[in-house]
């Protein structure tokens, strides 16, 4: 694909990435959930280095994201790196930028010695599915994804 590059976000960037992560929410139905803030941005990735993103660029304007960390299996002793989040805005789908992103982070992990990447997408996210399954992954339907939040956090963590 001419025209694109895809780079890690620099401190800067978080404005940007804070854009994107909006435009994303929007396009999931989920923009009301979204209560991140630039500062949020700049200290999870540039100050704790607990994440990491990149920025895709096509024509020398930002046409999409991802953000993702490294877990670990303890079953093969082998890091993975789970996308958290990958979002190619719409004027520019369908034209290779989704499968770059993907691309430029298998090879961070290979580069890295992780045994996998993994992310997760809505069950009605039918484009994404297909695209996904068309480079080869498949969904991990044996396993439940769990998710505690708000009170029921809370009162776990108060040893209740």
């Amino acid at each position: 694909m001419a025209n694109y590059n895809i780079r890690f976000a620099k401190e800067d960037d978080t404005g940007l990435l804070l854009e994107l992560i909006r435009e994303l929410a929007d396009y999931e139905k989920r923009l009301d959930q979204v209560n991140i803030t630039e500062n949020d941005i700049y200290e999870a990735i540039f100050r704790r280095n607990i994440a990491e993103a990149v920025i895709a660029e096509y024509k020398q304007k930002a046409a999409g994201f991802a953000v993702f960390f490294h877990n670990f299996s303890t079953f093969s002793g082998k890091t993975g790196i789970y996308i958290e989040d990958l979002y190619v805005r719409p004027g520019v789908r369908g034209i290779g930028i989704g499968k770059s992103l993907l691309s430029f982070i298998a090879k961070l992990a290979v580069k890295r010695n992780c045994d996998r990447i993994e992310w997760t997408v809505l069950h009605w996210n039918k484009p994404s599915i297909s695209f996904y399954e068309r480079l080869g992954a498949a969904p991990k339907n044996e396993w439940l994804l769990y998710k505690m939040t708000g009170k029921s956090l809370k009162k776990l963590a108060d040893g209740k």
